[in-house]
Parts: C-alpha cells; structure tokens; sequence
C-alpha cells in the first residue's frame, strides 16, 4: 500500500510538473508552412516584416499580410478603416487568407500577422507575453503607417480574441473590437475537460488569457460572435463576456455555426453585423 501510494503520489507530482512546464506547448499548435495565400482568392496583398523587441534588446520580425482596400486609395488618410486580424492558436495565417480577404471585401484594409513561432515569423514556442507583444507591436506598426485608433478595429478569433481583448487594455483607444468565438480564460477552458478536475489547475497555469476580468476594464465597444454548436468553446464564455463588459456591446449566436465556420455558416449575417457595428461605432 505504501509503494502503491508513493508511486501514485509519484505520478501525480510529474503531471502537474508536466502541466506547468509543457504549457506554452499544449496551448499552441503553431506550424511553419503557409499553404495558401490571399492570390488564391485573387485578393492585391503585400507581405510585411515588423521588427519587434525582445526584452535582452535583440530584435526579431512577425511576418504578416497587407491586404488594401481598393475602395478606399483615393480617400484622404483619415477616412480610411482598416482590420487589424489577430488569428487563434493554431496552424499559421495561410488557413486566415479566406477569412482576412472575406473582411476584406468589407471595405476594410486588413492586416493580418502571424505572432512569433507561427509561419514565416521568428521565434520559437510562443507564450501570453509573446503574443500580447506581438499584436501591440502590430497596432504600433498601423499607427506608424499613418492610421489613427479610431481608425483601428481589432479583430480577433479564439485565442485570439483573448489576445484583442488584452490589446484593447493596453490601446484603450479604438474603433470597436470584433472578438469570434473566444474563451473567458484558460482556467475555466481548463475546467470542462474532466481529466484536469484532480489537478490543483489555478495553481499551475501560468498562460492565463484571463479575458474574463479584463473585459470589466475596456473602453472600446465589442461585438462577440459565436457560434452556437461550438464543442470546442462553449458560447456561453461569450455571452459571460458581454455580460461582463461595460461598454456599448452587442452578440451574435449563430446557430448551426462550430468553432471555425461562424462566417461561412452565415455569411450575411456575419458580415452584416460586422458591418453594421463599424458603422455605429
């Protein structure tokens, strides 16, 4: 009994071991080779490199997309819009050219980066701190571009939209926020997959995404989409989110919809209501 118990007290010390150090790997799935570009959908883009900092001052580049409007060159400066598109924790942006030309055809320019570690980016195993990086360091670039925060709308799906909301904390001035099928933290993700439940989970995840407390802090207006037969992400986490958020904000279920075709589900109605909450913002 007593070498039963120790061996048992054994394991159980090196999965919580394994927990806290693997999770930046069991978070992201990132992969290297970009498989489709926005040309496959005959989409004008550029490809952008922004040199981003580490904190031992060495520099780095996220790569990423520029895809402009077409509607929108002859207009001055200021009354153009852009998409800044912040994809999830998977794969890279080539499975995003669908989508970022799709906003696209809103009349938005859209750029579209992968954070390091993904695609053509540098860098190893992402993490939180690396991504919130990231997608600052790509809001800078916009603004050095010459578009001013109001100009700015963040979209963001799944992990995603965790990382917008973070960014949206940190960049409180913006257009609006789109966030697409996202959680309320990783603890509570953590939380529904019931071989986690004998682990001391709050205690040993340090990647947190605590979107949950941070929605309560925002000054941008949110729309959340979701949709309705997400196994991966229940839609309920969005609908706690908008209840949590304190700013003008609106919800989207769409029904039939899963994790990853929200949009083409119902396109009208994504893309209507995209629109839409631009225009009020």
């Amino acid at each position: 009994m007593l070498i039963t118990g120790i061996a048992i007290a054994t394991l159980y010390s090196s999965v919580c071991a394994a927990l806290w150090f693997g999770q930046t790997k069991l978070l992201f799935s990132p992969t290297r080779e970009i498989t489709t570009t926005p040309a496959k959908f005959n989409a004008q883009y550029e490809e952008v490199l922004i040199p981003v900092s580490n904190v031992d001052g060495s520099k780095e580049n996220i790569h990423g997309w520029w895809l402009p409007s077409s509607e929108e060159q002859n207009l001055p400066m200021g009354d153009r819009k852009v998409i800044l598109y912040l994809h999830g924790n998977a794969q890279n942006i080539g499975a995003n050219a669908k989508h970022a030309n799709r906003l696209k055809g809103l009349g938005f320019s859209v750029l579209v980066i992968d954070y390091r570690g993904f695609g053509k980016s540098d860098g190893d195993v992402p993490s939180e701190s690396s991504v919130y990086t990231d997608a600052q360091t790509a809001w800078d670039y916009l603004i050095a571009k010459g578009f001013q925060p109001e100009q700015i709308l963040i979209y963001g799906h799944s992990m995603g939209g965790a990382i917008a909301i973070d960014l949206a904390t940190k960049r409180p001035v913006t257009r609006g926020m789109i966030i697409d099928g996202t959680f309320t933290s990783i603890t509570e993700m953590a939380t529904l997959d019931p071989k986690y439940r004998v682990f001391p989970i709050n205690l040993l995840i340090h990647q947190r995404f605590d979107s949950i407390q941070k929605v309560r802090s925002l000054k941008a207006p949110v729309l959340y989409i979701h949709g309705t037969e997400d196994e991966l992400i229940p839609a309920a986490m969005s609908q706690r989110l908008f209840e949590a958020t304190p700013t003008r904000k609106a919800i989207v279920l769409i029904r039939n919809a899963g994790h990853n075709n929200t949009a083409s589900t119902n396109e009208p109605l994504y893309l209507g209501s995209i629109k839409s909450f631009f225009k009020r913002s």
